[in-house]
């Protein structure tokens, strides 16, 4: 989606009450949708990546036969992704 569009309707009212909280900051009306975007997906990587590391964790424990091929997996995403940037 382009940004700051969204279904989701707890994004929409974030979206809107971070906006309005740069705007009452004193940044610019133009960047501060923008700038809410970024502060929105940026926590939204950041809750990814705990997930994953979770789940990695109880892999690890849980289930220490599978684990080696799923950080053999992950690394190998990341390589194909870097590859698709580089591209």
């Amino acid at each position: 989606m382009l940004s700051g569009q969204t279904d989701d309707p707890v994004r929409q009212q974030a979206l809107r009450l971070l906006t309005a909280t740069f705007i009452t900051q004193g940044h610019p009306i133009e960047y501060a949708p923008h700038m809410a975007t970024a502060a929105i997906f940026q926590t939204d990587l950041e809750l990814r990546n705990i997930q994953l590391a979770r789940l990695l964790a109880w892999l690890k424990q849980e289930h220490p036969e599978v684990y080696p091929e799923a950080l053999m997996l992950m690394e190998k995403t990341r390589e194909e992704f870097e590859q698709r940037v580089k591209d």
